[in-house]
């Protein structure tokens, strides 16, 4: 059993603030979606192949779906495969959301000369926890020292000076450095031969799809009709916000927020524990759509103590005004 974890994936409680219903008239179960929705706002987990980029592999997705916008969420280089959300429609906003979520990746890691074996596994240990690590030369980011997190690494094979391991870390950690730091840590050389991503935040290979099997569920919804195959593949954009806390809001409140309102203490029906002030959560409606990515500015702990109050700024706003009508709360 896996018990490797990244901090989201603790189980946290579900605070009520203030009981309230939601109308079955507006707004829509996320997971009840038209096929049409779903295509606008949506988001597709993509195995993708070793050769093309992640834009190009993006760019696949955008032509497969006749869809008029998709972008992806934590580049890959070309020989990397593995876990690559592309998100469609207005849904590609989610992938900033998803770009600082933590990643999981297996890697085949060749050291350069024979060490025992215990001692590999006590230098990569070493490595859980905070480390400083330079960006290589060729890399996208600026090349300066970063301080980034190892959540776990796993060593799941050793072969003479092949290691197979999974590792879980901070966005923006690069394994390919990760590898060569192993390698002086053990006093020589070190290099990743092979690499595959496994989970990219809240998607997993669980949900993974190839290129061919989209090309071919869209085929089927297309000339037969069929939304079986298709619905399985496209999920909902709410799912891309699957390891940010939670806050849900009276269908009271929906509207202003649409319309740019900061969300005060009495808009919220409920919410998960342990958020802190200063992070990033997932603002949704009492049905689970997706309103707002949003910054709290309290943590649950005083959000529960008091009445009145600053609880969150938006960041970004996905529903669009007009899906729940302006309501005057009761009093």
């Amino acid at each position: 059993m896996k018990i490797n974890k990244f901090p989201w994936m603790d189980k946290r409680e579900v605070l009520v603030k203030s009981e309230s219903e939601t109308d079955p008239k507006y707004g829509c179960d996320p997971e009840k979606r038209s096929i049409p929705d779903l295509l606008d706002y949506g988001i597709v987990n993509i195995d993708k192949p070793s050769g093309p980029s992640s834009h190009e592999v993006s760019s696949f997705v955008k032509k497969i779906l006749k869809v008029e916008k998709s972008g992806h969420s934590g580049t890959l280089d070309p020989k990397v495969t593995g876990v690559l959300p592309v998100a469609i429609g207005r849904g590609t906003r989610i992938v900033q959301s998803l770009l600082t979520a933590g990643k999981e990746y297996v890697c085949l890691m060749t050291i350069h000369e024979d060490k025992d074996e215990e001692k590999i596994r006590a230098a990569m240990q070493s490595f859980v926890g905070e480390i400083d690590q330079l960006p290589p030369v060729r890399s996208a980011v600026k090349r300066q020292m970063r301080r980034r997190t190892i959540y776990y690494i796993e060593i799941i094979d050793i072969k003479g000076r092949d290691v197979l391991f999974r590792v879980g870390c901070q966005a923006g950690t690069y394994i390919r450095k990760l590898c060569t730091d192993i390698g002086q840590k053990l006093g020589m050389g070190a290099h990743m031969a092979e690499l595959r991503r496994t989970m990219a935040g809240p998607f997993d290979e669980s949900t993974i799809c190839t290129l061919q099997d989209l090309t071919d569920a869209h085929h089927y919804y297309e000339s037969e009709g069929k939304e079986d195959k298709l619905r399985k593949l496209v999920q909902t954009v709410e799912r891309g916000a699957g390891h940010l806390k939670k806050v849900w809001i009276h269908d009271s409140t929906v509207s202003s927020i649409c319309h740019g309102a900061y969300l005060n203490l009495p808009g919220i029906s409920k919410l998960e524990s342990r958020i802190d002030k200063g992070e990033r959560i997932a603002v949704l409606t009492l049905k689970g759509e997706l309103v707002m990515a949003a910054i709290s500015q309290m943590t649950s702990e005083e959000a529960m103590k008091k009445d009145k109050g600053l609880f969150a700024k938006p960041d970004q706003v996905f529903m669009q005004p007009g899906a729940y009508p302006k309501i005057k709360a009761k009093e």
